[in-house]
């Protein structure tokens, strides 16, 4: 099992390190929120049915898992974990899905 991370989800990454420096003014607080976040996809590797399934949302085999106040979207594809998106949880995810 493994995980793989969309280029989408990779540029969400990056807007959550801009953000988080910035508004934080300390690029410690960053560098952690984003180690902790991307520990997760490990977790979800070894691990990838511990989220909440989310078929209905975003498609067969999906599902999604916070990390404090951030959601990641994954699919479940042969048991691999594909990230498709990390996103703050007060964000609208039917939008960002186009539902």
């Amino acid at each position: 099992m493994a995980h793989r991370v969309s280029t989408r989800a990779e540029a969400d990454l990056d807007d959550i390190w801009l953000y988080v420096a910035k508004e934080s003014g300390n690029i410690e607080i960053a560098n952690r929120l984003i180690d902790t976040i991307s520990d997760r996809f490990f977790v979800l590797a070894g691990f990838p049915y511990i989220g909440r399934a989310r078929d209905d949302d975003f498609g067969p085999g999906c599902r999604s898992v916070s990390v404090g106040e951030y959601v990641i979207v994954y699919c479940v594809e042969n048991d691999d974990a594909l990230i498709l998106r990390v996103v703050h949880g007060r964000r609208d995810l039917d939008a960002l899905f186009g539902h």
